[in-house]
Protein backbone atom coordinates (compact mmCIF):
# COMPACT_ATOMS: atom_id res chain seq x y z
CA UNK A 1 0.00 0.00 0.00
CA UNK A 2 1.50 3.58 -0.88
CA UNK A 3 0.23 5.94 1.30
CA UNK A 4 -0.56 9.44 -0.33
CA UNK A 5 1.24 11.78 2.29
CA UNK A 6 1.96 15.22 2.02
CA UNK A 7 5.21 16.32 2.74
CA UNK A 8 6.68 19.79 3.32
CA UNK A 9 8.53 19.81 -0.29
CA UNK A 10 4.81 18.60 -2.27
CA UNK A 11 3.07 21.01 -4.62
CA UNK A 12 -0.42 20.14 -5.64
CA UNK A 13 -0.73 21.37 -8.92
CA UNK A 14 -4.21 23.00 -9.58
CA UNK A 15 -4.95 21.09 -13.20
CA UNK A 16 -5.20 17.78 -12.88
CA UNK A 17 -2.63 15.97 -14.40
CA UNK A 18 -4.08 14.36 -18.15
CA UNK A 19 -4.86 11.25 -16.92
CA UNK A 20 -7.32 12.40 -14.14
CA UNK A 21 -10.32 13.03 -14.54
CA UNK A 22 -11.55 16.87 -14.58
CA UNK A 23 -13.57 17.07 -12.14
CA UNK A 24 -12.42 16.87 -8.46
CA UNK A 25 -14.92 15.92 -5.73
CA UNK A 26 -13.34 17.14 -2.02
CA UNK A 27 -15.29 16.09 1.18
CA UNK A 28 -15.06 17.53 4.49
CA UNK A 29 -15.34 14.99 7.37
CA UNK A 30 -16.35 16.85 10.38
CA UNK A 31 -17.46 15.68 13.72
CA UNK A 32 -20.98 16.70 12.87
CA UNK A 33 -21.46 16.46 9.30
CA UNK A 34 -19.71 15.36 6.30
CA UNK A 35 -19.79 17.56 3.35
CA UNK A 36 -19.02 16.59 -0.28
CA UNK A 37 -18.69 19.25 -3.40
CA UNK A 38 -17.47 18.70 -6.71
CA UNK A 39 -15.59 21.13 -8.48
CA UNK A 40 -14.97 21.88 -12.73
CA UNK A 41 -11.81 22.74 -14.02
CA UNK A 42 -13.11 26.64 -14.54
CA UNK A 43 -13.26 26.10 -10.22
CA UNK A 44 -17.37 26.01 -10.36
CA UNK A 45 -18.93 23.71 -7.85
CA UNK A 46 -21.35 21.42 -9.79
CA UNK A 47 -22.88 19.98 -6.21
CA UNK A 48 -22.32 20.57 -2.62
CA UNK A 49 -24.28 18.68 -0.27
CA UNK A 50 -23.89 17.74 3.78
CA UNK A 51 -25.03 15.01 5.48
CA UNK A 52 -25.25 14.42 9.44
CA UNK A 53 -22.17 12.46 10.42
CA UNK A 54 -23.53 9.10 11.29
CA UNK A 55 -23.09 7.89 14.98
CA UNK A 56 -22.14 3.91 15.48
CA UNK A 57 -18.10 4.18 15.39
CA UNK A 58 -15.86 4.48 12.68
CA UNK A 59 -17.39 1.33 10.30
CA UNK A 60 -20.69 3.65 9.86
CA UNK A 61 -18.68 6.46 9.06
CA UNK A 62 -16.79 5.12 6.38
CA UNK A 63 -19.71 3.75 4.59
CA UNK A 64 -21.06 6.73 4.65
CA UNK A 65 -18.52 8.38 2.55
CA UNK A 66 -18.09 5.58 0.45
CA UNK A 67 -21.85 6.09 -0.52
CA UNK A 68 -21.58 9.51 -0.56
CA UNK A 69 -19.06 9.87 -2.85
CA UNK A 70 -20.84 7.12 -5.29
CA UNK A 71 -24.26 9.28 -5.11
CA UNK A 72 -22.34 12.05 -6.15
CA UNK A 73 -20.41 10.15 -9.35
CA UNK A 74 -24.09 9.17 -10.11
CA UNK A 75 -25.87 12.30 -10.20
CA UNK A 76 -22.20 13.62 -12.31
CA UNK A 77 -22.11 11.04 -14.48
CA UNK A 78 -18.60 11.18 -14.47
CA UNK A 79 -15.64 9.23 -12.34
CA UNK A 80 -13.90 12.03 -9.74
CA UNK A 81 -10.53 12.23 -8.15
CA UNK A 82 -11.35 12.06 -4.13
CA UNK A 83 -9.47 14.65 -1.91
CA UNK A 84 -10.79 14.47 1.89
CA UNK A 85 -10.26 16.90 4.35
CA UNK A 86 -10.24 15.43 8.15
CA UNK A 87 -9.62 16.24 11.70
CA UNK A 88 -6.31 14.77 12.44
CA UNK A 89 -3.57 13.88 10.22
CA UNK A 90 -2.27 10.80 8.80
CA UNK A 91 0.76 9.23 10.70
CA UNK A 92 4.07 8.97 8.73
CA UNK A 93 4.71 6.07 10.67
CA UNK A 94 1.72 3.48 10.44
CA UNK A 95 -0.35 5.37 7.84
CA UNK A 96 -3.28 5.59 10.30
CA UNK A 97 -4.91 8.68 11.87
CA UNK A 98 -4.14 10.65 14.48
CA UNK A 99 -4.33 13.47 16.60
CA UNK A 100 -8.66 13.85 15.75
CA UNK A 101 -11.25 15.25 18.19
CA UNK A 102 -13.20 12.78 16.55
CA UNK A 103 -11.85 10.18 18.76
CA UNK A 104 -13.41 7.12 16.84
CA UNK A 105 -10.76 7.74 13.87
CA UNK A 106 -7.88 7.94 15.94
CA UNK A 107 -5.43 4.61 15.07
CA UNK A 108 -7.66 4.26 11.80
CA UNK A 109 -6.38 2.99 8.52
CA UNK A 110 -9.17 5.43 6.97
CA UNK A 111 -6.80 6.15 3.84
CA UNK A 112 -5.89 2.52 3.47
CA UNK A 113 -9.96 1.71 3.69
CA UNK A 114 -11.23 4.60 1.21
CA UNK A 115 -8.48 3.42 -1.38
CA UNK A 116 -9.21 -0.52 -0.91
CA UNK A 117 -13.56 0.77 -1.45
CA UNK A 118 -13.07 3.44 -3.56
CA UNK A 119 -10.89 1.53 -5.77
CA UNK A 120 -8.83 4.58 -6.78
CA UNK A 121 -6.06 6.78 -5.39
CA UNK A 122 -7.33 9.35 -2.18
CA UNK A 123 -5.49 12.00 -1.04
CA UNK A 124 -6.39 13.23 2.37
CA UNK A 125 -5.17 16.29 4.29
CA UNK A 126 -5.74 17.59 7.90
CA UNK A 127 -8.89 20.07 7.60
CA UNK A 128 -7.58 23.33 8.82
CA UNK A 129 -4.64 22.44 6.16
CA UNK A 130 -7.57 22.41 3.08
CA UNK A 131 -9.06 25.24 4.80
CA UNK A 132 -5.49 27.35 3.91
CA UNK A 133 -5.32 25.53 0.72
CA UNK A 134 -8.48 26.60 -0.60
CA UNK A 135 -8.06 30.43 0.52
CA UNK A 136 -4.77 30.47 -0.78
CA UNK A 137 -6.03 29.30 -4.34
CA UNK A 138 -8.92 31.46 -4.94
CA UNK A 139 -9.80 33.03 -1.52
CA UNK A 140 -9.23 36.06 0.27
CA UNK A 141 -5.35 35.23 0.17
CA UNK A 142 -5.05 34.58 -3.20
CA UNK A 143 -1.97 36.12 -4.11
CA UNK A 144 0.05 36.01 -0.72
CA UNK A 145 2.94 34.57 -0.69
CA UNK A 146 3.06 33.30 3.24
CA UNK A 147 -0.93 32.21 4.70
CA UNK A 148 -1.71 31.35 7.97
CA UNK A 149 -5.07 29.38 7.74
CA UNK A 150 -6.84 29.18 10.93
CA UNK A 151 -10.19 27.39 11.94
CA UNK A 152 -11.80 28.70 15.03
CA UNK A 153 -15.45 26.43 15.43
CA UNK A 154 -15.68 23.85 18.12
CA UNK A 155 -11.89 22.98 18.04
CA UNK A 156 -8.88 25.42 16.65
CA UNK A 157 -6.93 24.05 13.75
CA UNK A 158 -4.33 25.92 11.13
CA UNK A 159 -2.20 25.12 8.28
CA UNK A 160 -0.19 26.73 6.07
CA UNK A 161 0.68 27.81 2.56
CA UNK A 162 3.86 29.07 0.95
CA UNK A 163 3.97 30.18 -2.56
CA UNK A 164 1.15 27.96 -3.39
CA UNK A 165 2.78 24.81 -1.33
CA UNK A 166 0.39 23.13 1.58
CA UNK A 167 3.37 22.47 3.97
CA UNK A 168 2.57 19.53 6.51
CA UNK A 169 6.04 19.05 7.56
CA UNK A 170 8.10 15.76 8.58
CA UNK A 171 5.98 14.72 11.67
CA UNK A 172 2.57 15.64 9.24
CA UNK A 173 1.86 18.69 11.82
CA UNK A 174 2.98 22.05 10.35
CA UNK A 175 0.10 24.66 11.71
CA UNK A 176 -0.89 22.57 14.73
CA UNK A 177 -1.67 26.06 16.54
CA UNK A 178 -4.43 24.68 18.97
CA UNK A 179 -2.25 22.62 20.86
CA UNK A 180 0.34 24.65 22.08
CA UNK A 181 -0.24 26.42 25.32
CA UNK A 182 -1.89 30.11 25.31
CA UNK A 183 1.05 32.76 25.03
CA UNK A 184 2.04 35.36 27.50
CA UNK A 185 -0.24 33.87 30.77
CA UNK A 186 -2.04 36.01 32.87
CA UNK A 187 -2.51 34.54 36.63
CA UNK A 188 -6.14 33.79 36.29
CA UNK A 189 -5.21 31.69 33.08
CA UNK A 190 -2.39 29.70 34.49
CA UNK A 191 -2.91 26.22 34.00
CA UNK A 192 -5.77 26.40 32.00
CA UNK A 193 -8.87 24.61 30.78
CA UNK A 194 -8.22 20.54 30.62
CA UNK A 195 -8.25 19.78 26.71
CA UNK A 196 -8.62 16.04 25.19
CA UNK A 197 -5.42 16.26 24.19
CA UNK A 198 -4.48 15.37 27.76
CA UNK A 199 -2.65 18.78 28.38
CA UNK A 200 -3.89 22.08 30.07
CA UNK A 201 -3.93 25.46 29.13
CA UNK A 202 -3.92 24.66 25.26
CA UNK A 203 -5.29 27.61 22.62
CA UNK A 204 -8.04 25.55 21.53
CA UNK A 205 -9.64 25.39 24.93
CA UNK A 206 -9.71 29.69 25.35
CA UNK A 207 -10.42 30.29 21.46
CA UNK A 208 -13.03 27.38 20.42
CA UNK A 209 -16.56 28.07 20.48
CA UNK A 210 -17.10 25.54 23.67
CA UNK A 211 -13.85 27.73 25.01
CA UNK A 212 -15.86 31.20 24.82
CA UNK A 213 -18.52 29.97 26.45
CA UNK A 214 -17.19 28.24 29.19
CA UNK A 215 -15.21 31.47 29.76
CA UNK A 216 -18.28 33.61 29.94
CA UNK A 217 -20.08 31.10 32.26
CA UNK A 218 -16.98 30.58 34.35
CA UNK A 219 -17.43 34.60 34.99
CA UNK A 220 -20.96 35.33 34.89
CA UNK A 221 -22.30 32.35 35.72
CA UNK A 222 -24.85 32.75 32.27
CA UNK A 223 -24.01 29.88 29.38
CA UNK A 224 -24.30 31.07 26.46
CA UNK A 225 -23.61 30.41 22.67
CA UNK A 226 -20.80 32.30 20.81
CA UNK A 227 -23.11 34.03 18.79
CA UNK A 228 -25.79 35.14 21.37
CA UNK A 229 -22.88 36.56 23.76
CA UNK A 230 -21.64 38.71 20.22
CA UNK A 231 -25.21 39.80 19.76
CA UNK A 232 -25.71 40.54 23.62
CA UNK A 233 -22.50 42.32 23.72
CA UNK A 234 -23.46 44.72 20.73
CA UNK A 235 -26.74 46.02 22.79
CA UNK A 236 -24.68 46.96 25.65
CA UNK A 237 -24.73 43.54 27.57
CA UNK A 238 -21.50 44.06 30.05
CA UNK A 239 -20.71 40.62 30.63
CA UNK A 240 -20.50 39.62 27.40
CA UNK A 241 -18.38 43.13 26.31
CA UNK A 242 -15.91 41.88 29.02
CA UNK A 243 -15.99 38.04 27.61
CA UNK A 244 -15.39 39.25 24.41
CA UNK A 245 -12.60 41.58 25.08
CA UNK A 246 -10.63 38.70 26.85
CA UNK A 247 -11.53 36.34 23.75
CA UNK A 248 -9.97 39.18 21.42
CA UNK A 249 -6.95 39.95 23.42
CA UNK A 250 -6.09 36.23 24.33
CA UNK A 251 -6.27 35.59 19.80
CA UNK A 252 -4.05 38.42 19.70
CA UNK A 253 -1.56 36.76 21.92
CA UNK A 254 -2.00 33.71 20.38
CA UNK A 255 -2.00 35.24 16.41
CA UNK A 256 1.51 37.26 17.51
CA UNK A 257 2.90 34.19 18.48
CA UNK A 258 2.79 32.61 14.95
CA UNK A 259 3.50 35.99 13.49
CA UNK A 260 6.79 36.08 15.42
CA UNK A 261 7.45 32.15 13.98
CA UNK A 262 5.70 32.18 10.22
CA UNK A 263 5.52 36.05 9.50
CA UNK A 264 2.98 35.64 7.33
CA UNK A 265 1.44 38.05 5.10
CA UNK A 266 -2.41 36.99 5.47
CA UNK A 267 -4.21 35.05 7.99
CA UNK A 268 -7.14 33.83 7.01
CA UNK A 269 -9.92 33.33 9.61
CA UNK A 270 -12.56 30.44 9.41
CA UNK A 271 -15.21 28.69 11.37
CA UNK A 272 -18.07 29.66 13.55
CA UNK A 273 -16.16 32.18 15.65
CA UNK A 274 -14.79 33.77 12.10
CA UNK A 275 -18.31 35.50 12.04
CA UNK A 276 -17.53 37.71 14.90
CA UNK A 277 -17.01 40.81 12.68
CA UNK A 278 -15.48 42.84 15.67
CA UNK A 279 -12.24 40.36 15.55
CA UNK A 280 -11.25 41.78 12.43
CA UNK A 281 -10.86 45.69 13.40
CA UNK A 282 -9.68 44.93 17.29
CA UNK A 283 -7.45 41.80 16.78
CA UNK A 284 -4.51 43.91 14.82
CA UNK A 285 -4.89 46.89 16.91
CA UNK A 286 -3.48 44.22 19.86
CA UNK A 287 -1.37 41.96 18.55
CA UNK A 288 1.17 44.75 17.65
CA UNK A 289 2.04 44.29 21.97
CA UNK A 290 3.53 41.20 21.39
CA UNK A 291 4.87 40.99 18.23
CA UNK A 292 8.66 41.92 18.02
CA UNK A 293 8.81 44.09 15.37
CA UNK A 294 8.01 47.72 15.03
CA UNK A 295 5.37 47.70 12.62
CA UNK A 296 2.78 44.52 11.89
CA UNK A 297 1.73 44.26 8.34
CA UNK A 298 0.12 41.14 8.84
CA UNK A 299 -3.78 41.18 7.34
CA UNK A 300 -6.36 39.07 9.31
CA UNK A 301 -9.15 38.56 7.19
CA UNK A 302 -12.41 36.76 6.52
CA UNK A 303 -12.58 33.41 4.38
CA UNK A 304 -13.97 34.25 1.07
CA UNK A 305 -15.54 30.41 0.70
CA UNK A 306 -16.87 30.56 4.66
CA UNK A 307 -18.31 27.47 5.32
CA UNK A 308 -17.35 26.08 1.93
CA UNK A 309 -13.56 26.86 2.44
CA UNK A 310 -12.09 23.37 3.78
CA UNK A 311 -14.23 21.49 1.36
CA UNK A 312 -13.32 22.63 -1.67
CA UNK A 313 -9.17 22.54 -0.41
CA UNK A 314 -10.23 18.87 -0.11
CA UNK A 315 -11.14 19.42 -3.67
CA UNK A 316 -7.70 20.81 -4.33
CA UNK A 317 -5.56 18.33 -3.30
CA UNK A 318 -5.54 16.95 -6.60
Amino acid sequence: MVYHLLRTSDYHTMAPRQSEPAIRLGIDLGGTKIEIIALDEEHCALLRRRIPTPQGGYGVILRAIVDFVHQAERQLGDRCTIGIGTPGALSRKTGALKNSNSTCLNGMPLLDDLTRLLKRPVRIANDANCFALSEAVDGAARGASVVFGVIVGTGCGGGIVVDGRLLTGVNAIAGEWGHNPLPWLKDDELRGPECYCGKHGCIETFLSGPGMRRDHERVTGHRFQPATIARRAADGDAGCEATLQRYEERMARALAHVINILDPDVIVLGGGMSNIQRLYRNVPKIWGGYVFSDVVDTKLVAARHGDASGVRGAAWLW
